[in-house]
């Protein structure tokens, strides 16, 4: 087959929900929520986020050329031409060194993802193409941020700007993506203010990452990364390296107090801009609705935790509280007065 032609929809729709299936089956399965006329732009931006991903985090190749190839890779979303060649490489060099399953399947089938890219609207290719350039984007600044790759490598972000800013290029920008493509193809979101509505979905992005960050301090410490900003942990009388002892947490607890709430606050943005969805577009509104909630009560564990410090100990919302919370939403279709109250609810629990 030439790999530089364009598939036709009906065969791109099997080959993405077989790769997607392979790649994710979580992530497959949550898609099913997702409206229809949505679903393969939804799935398609994802699984190039996660070859991206997958780029970053190949620690069998050295540090420059990852970077070599994430530049690579964004340049097929630069440029108009897609460089087959340049696939090819990125496929031969990365896919050879996964030793994850999915990962080797999603960097061995890219090529499909770039023919079933091409059969998109060129709309939606232009969405596509920029949350991919900004994903990218901070991805090679979290590189070149954080040289290290253990905690004898410690390196912190500066500031809560550059905490921010990482916060934006790694997830708000996903709301901005998800805001434009919603209101482009879904009738009933026809009279929202985009630029208004794009901003509170940039903060519904910005409380799930920094939600990811303090649930994950241990375990991103040992990678030799701290996204806690050098700024906010002085204020406190600590350093990056005291975060590593678990007789930190005491003196850190403000800290996580501060970045909680400002989760929260974002959060709360992410709630109104799912209210926002009339309700009888349930399916929008429950795929917004299950991550703000499972958000809620991972930031509930976080300020309960005793072990938050602890690399052996995983921050993890049990998979019962999971199937509670979409069991309610789904069985309440999406109502926002139950939904608003379970929110309200477990923010109180949490701040």
């Amino acid at each position: 087959m030439d790999r530089s032609s364009v598939i036709d929809s009906s065969k791109k729709k099997v080959l993405l929900r077989d790769l997607l299936k392979q790649v994710s089956r979580l992530f497959y399965t949550t898609l099913a929520v997702v409206p229809a006329n949505v679903r393969d732009q939804v799935g398609l931006a994802y699984l190039f986020a996660r070859a991206a991903d997958t780029i970053a985090d190949a620690e069998l190749i050295d540090r420059p050329r990852r970077l070599g190839f994430l530049y690579l890779l964004r340049e097929q979303f630069v440029s108009e031409h897609i460089d087959w060649e340049q696939i090819r490489s990125i496929q031969q060099s990365v896919g050879s060194v996964q030793q994850d399953s999915a990962e080797r399947v999603l960097l061995q089938r890219l090529d499909e993802c770039f023919q079933m890219f091409q059969a998109c609207a060129l709309d939606d290719q232009h969405r596509i193409r920029q949350v991919i350039v900004t994903l990218t984007q901070g991805m090679e600044t979290d590189l070149n941020t954080f040289p290290g790759a253990s905690s004898g490598e410690l390196t912190a972000l500066k500031t809560s700007d550059d905490l921010d800013r990482y916060t934006y290029s790694v997830a708000g920008c996903v709301g901005e993506f998800w805001t434009g493509l919603m209101c482009a193809h879904r009738k009933a979101l026809a009279d929202w203010d985009v630029q208004q509505m794009s901003a509170r979905g940039i903060r519904f992005g910005k409380g799930l990452q920094l939600t990811n960050i303090v649930k994950d301090i241990a375990h991103d410490l040992q990678k030799g990364r701290c996204y806690i900003p050098e700024t906010m942990l002085t204020e406190v009388g600590l350093k990056p390296h005291d975060l590593l002892y678990q007789e930190s947490l005491p003196s850190l607890r403000p800290v996580l107090s501060k970045l909680v709430r400002l989760a929260v606050e974002h959060l709360d943005q992410g709630w109104a801009y799912t209210m926002a969805i009339p309700r009888y577009e349930t399916r929008l509104r429950l795929s917004c609705m299950w991550p703000i909630l499972s958000a809620g009560e991972s930031l509930k564990l976080v300020m309960n935790s005793p072990d938050l410090l602890n690399p052996a100990v995983k921050v993890k919302i049990p998979r019962s509280k999971v199937y509670q919370m979409m069991a309610m939403t789904t069985g309440t279709v999406a109502c926002g007065y139950a939904g608003t109250a379970y929110w309200g609810h477990l923010r109180k629990q949490i701040v």
